[in-house]
């Protein structure tokens, strides 16, 4: 009987009993690198941009990055030599961009809490815009833009109230979200930016949610979008370019979310039914990219059975994977070499001083201790979100490519995590 499609199946896929990363043996990697470790296939990164590229040809475009799902410098430069652009939400994000060699100009700055500071660089790097998300921001970015002389593109960020039906800490498009401008308000909003110095009207910016597993919450916000389009333009303005965010979804057990080549074609179908197909059309995506793209490797400490629960601790922990203590996420576990041994149903845990540390919850597993275990689907969200809780150093990051695995992140040292800190005299 074969073994089940995995998440990121083809690049990931057991040969025999091992598992195997885009012509990498895990076990292998792990040996030459230690754990707790980030491996990302660059060939899965390159193919999930592809499905989005190749949907979007024939018209203007921009697909830009969301790079807070994973922002490795070898991860933007990958996506840059696709010619992507960048989503960022801080002014250290476009510090990344820049030193990774990538295009400033391809940047779309995006965060309801971008500060002064933030705006003046991101206006002296020269990104192409601004996705302004309250009354208070564009006056703010008028009067920076104005003080250096320049103009800032902007888009505004419009929240349509619109359910994108995901966990709540990632749904962004309900009038209770922090974020955008609300819809019924936008159209006087964009009245006064068209009116400001050092400020450029250039688009609209709509993003409903992350993780997303439906189309029609986007063309129900598509649909509220041109309407504020053709609303802003009988006023008397001008809308270039539509962006219609981000936020599909990948799978983690079972979930199937729509092909990103499907959701484009929908939503470009909708664009022109409604007569808007000469704009530009801009897509953040991020997860979507990099998720499947990516494995953690976990070497088994100790087994702990117990009265009710037995522990599988594993010397990776909450710090080096957020996800499930802050949503409660389900990520797949396996074994990189499994065992013919019965399998017996385990908590996987971390050596971290929180009960909320965990990775998975009643798994079963055939293990021992010095075992290596996978959390599948970790490429994003992952490294980002990790932390130094309990003076931990965070993990190492590989990326592979065909065939061939290279160290793109050392591991973080002691020494590294006392240098910033002074005891005063």
């Amino acid at each position: 009987m074969s073994s089940p499609q995995l998440p990121g199946a083809p690049f990931l896929a057991r040969r025999g009993d091992d598992l195997w990363l885009d012509g990498v043996r895990l076990s292998e990697v792990a040996a030459e690198f230690g754990t707790p470790l980030y491996v990302y296939s660059r060939s899965a990164m390159r193919a999930a941009a592809g499905a989005y590229l190749q949907a979007l040809a024939g018209r203007p475009h921009l697909l830009c990055y969301a790079m807070k799902a994973n922002a490795s410098l070898t991860v933007i430069r990958t996506f840059a030599e696709l010619g992507l652009g960048f989503d960022i939400v801080s002014g250290g994000e476009l510090a990344r961009v820049i030193a990774a060699g990538a295009d400033p100009a391809k940047v779309v700055f995006s965060g309801v809490g971008k500060t002064r500071a933030e705006m003046r660089a991101a206006l002296l790097a020269g990104v192409r815009c601004f996705n302004v998300e309250s009354e208070a921001e564009l006056l703010a970015l008028s009067g920076v833009a104005s003080g250096l002389g320049r103009t800032a593109a902007i888009s505004l960020r419009v929240n349509p109230d619109v359910d994108a039906k995901t966990h709540p800490y990632i749904s962004t498009g309900l009038k209770g979200n922090k974020f955008g401008v609300a819809h019924e308000h936008a159209r006087a909003v964009y009245r006064q930016a068209a009116a400001l110095p050092g400020i450029r009207v250039t688009g609209i910016d709509c993003h409903i949610g992350s993780q997303i597993t439906e189309i029609a919450p986007y063309l129900d916000a598509l649909d509220r979008l041109l309407d504020l389009v053709e609303q802003v333009e009988a006023d008397g303005g001008t809308i270039h370019h539509l962006d219609l965010g981000g936020g599909l979804g990948i799978t983690y057990t079972d979930e199937q979310p729509p092909a990103a080549d499907l959701l484009v074609g929908q939503l470009l179908a909708r664009i022109d039914a409604r007569g808007h197909g000469h704009r530009e059309v801009l897509m953040e995506p991020g997860r979507s990219l990099v998720g499947n793209a990516g494995v953690l490797l976990t070497e088994v400490l100790v087994l702990k059975p117990g009265a009710e629960k037995n522990f599988c601790i594993v010397d990776a922990a909450m710090n080096d994977m957020a996800r499930p203590a802050m949503y409660q996420a389900w990520m797949g576990i396996v074994p990189c070499h499994q065992r013919s041994d019965p399998a017996l149903t385990w908590d996987v845990v971390g050596p971290v001083c929180e009960s909320g540390d965990w990775l998975g919850r009643d798994r079963a597993l055939a293990v021992q201790p010095g075992d290596l275990l996978a959390v599948l689907s970790a490429g994003a969200y992952g490294m980002t979100m990790a932390s130094n809780y309990n003076t931990r150093p965070r993990a190492a990051e590989v990326m592979v490519d065909n065939g061939r695995a290279t160290l793109i992140r050392r591991r973080e040292t002691i020494d590294e995590l006392l240098r910033g800190e002074l005891l005063p005299d």
